[in-house]
């Protein structure tokens, strides 16, 4: 499973093997949270089926989510990196299986083999990029330019239909950082006009959504 992980890309399959051996496989059910923000980092994380996602919360409940994480993907190393409590809380959307390094393990790891540090400023690179994007989108974008930019990013094209991932409208709301009622009045309008219909959870985008609500 670690060649697989662009963190490892580079390790000699024998010593991927011994890391493997010294990880723990676990599974967990849908909705799990696998660490709470603030919490002391001791583990690294990585998906080997299913999905997670990584967000904040205020006292309220209320929830930002910041990426969406899947097979070959992982998480919890600047924790480990700058003993530092975890910036951010994580939790399955659906059952998930992970394999967790111990702090001791990756340390060693990183010391043992230079090229994975290299691999890890890159991943941090695009990280922060991907974040800096997410803040700007934030400061820039109205509700509805967030929400058909989400729209556009996560569609594909499926038997000549361009359909999005299934979403729920709480789903939507939580990666725009908006409340479920604006993302529901943004979608009847759209539906309204022909722009979107529903496939189950999922929304088939019919024409090219207009540039302003």
């Amino acid at each position: 499973m670690l060649n697989n992980v662009s963190l490892f890309r580079g390790l000699p399959q024998s010593d991927l093997d011994t890391l493997e051996r010294h990880s723990a496989h676990r599974t967990y059910r849908r909705n799990t949270v696998l660490i709470e923000r603030g919490d002391v980092g001791n583990s690294l994380y990585v998906v080997t089926d299913g999905a997670v996602k990584v967000y904040v919360a205020d006292a309220l409940g209320k929830e930002v989510i910041l990426n969406e994480l899947t097979k070959g993907a992982y998480f919890g190393e600047l924790a480990l990196l700058g003993d530092v409590p975890r910036s951010a809380s994580v939790a399955t959307v659906t059952d998930t299986t992970v394999l967790t390094l111990t702090k001791l393990a990756f340390q060693q790891c990183l010391a043992e083999f230079p090229s994975i540090a290299w691999n890890l400023i890159a991943a941090l690179a695009e990280r922060t990029r991907y974040l800096t994007d997410a803040v700007s989108d934030l400061a820039l974008l109205d509700v509805y330019g967030r929400l058909s930019k989400l729209l556009n990013a996560s569609a594909v094209t499926q038997n000549g239909r361009t359909i999005t991932p299934p979403f729920t409208h709480q789903d939507l709301a939580d990666r725009v950082a908006s409340s479920r009622e604006m993302v529901t009045k943004i979608l009847k309008d759209l539906k309204r006009g022909g722009y979107v219909t529903n496939d189950g959870k999922r929304l088939v985008i019919e024409r090219k959504l207009p540039t302003h609500w």
